[in-house]
């Protein structure tokens, strides 16, 4: 994980914003279904993109418009000029938080799985958006717990010096202080955590119902 200098962002200038004449109530509306952004952070292996995978699974079989942003194959793409240093790790999240919005107004359920370590950038993120529209799900696996998961055995690089900069080891978790969902993801099965994320979302009527 080779780390980059992130240049300052250029600032646009002589740019108005144009208002669509279809807005996210109507988009929610023909949908049939609210939107929301589901951030889901925690460390390496505590099962951030297994437990988003197998909601967005479970949403998209009862009709739910969703997508899914995975840490990993975003980095392929829209962040792959960024590396793991604190300024790049602070973009990365920045440019998440960003798209999260756009599908947030297409009316669309959102799920994102990223390590996002670091508790401002997490805040920045929710600050986006409305308070009701951004919904932190810690995934509090203990750290031995996530070393055993480890089958790219990033956890043994880091230990050894092979990677720096690694959450956990060379870099700094901020646990979230207030998250919305904190799941024991270490301990409890899959399927219990999938149904603490849907019944959260039926509660705050983003969605009605899951068979």
């Amino acid at each position: 994980m080779e780390q980059n200098s992130k240049s300052p962002l250029a600032k646009s200038t002589n740019i108005v914003w144009h208002q669509s004449s279809v807005d996210r109530a109507a988009r929610s509306q023909q949908r049939g279904h609210g939107s929301s952004i589901l951030w889901f952070t925690g460390l390496s292996g505590s099962g951030k993109s297994t437990l988003a995978n197998s909601v967005n699974v479970a949403l998209h079989k009862n009709g739910y418009s969703t997508y899914l942003l995975d840490g990993d194959n975003i980095r392929h793409g829209l962040c792959k000029d960024l590396g793991f240093s604190d300024l790049d790790r602070e973009e990365n999240i920045r440019r998440i938080g960003e798209v999260s919005k756009l599908f947030l107004d297409a009316g669309i359920i959102v799920l994102t799985a990223f390590v996002s370590p670091f508790r401002i950038d997490r805040d920045n993120a929710r600050a986006l958006v409305g308070e009701n529209d951004f919904i932190e799900i810690f995934c509090a696996a203990d750290l031995d717990i996530c070393e055993t998961r480890d089958t790219k055995g990033l956890y043994a690089k880091a230990r050894k010096g092979e990677i720096k900069d690694f959450t956990g080891i060379s870099s700094p978790y901020e646990e979230p202080q207030s998250p919305e969902l904190k799941i024991d993801t270490g301990k409890m099965a899959i399927d219990e955590c999938v149904d603490i994320v849907t019944n959260f979302l039926v509660n705050q009527e983003i969605i009605s119902k899951m068979s």
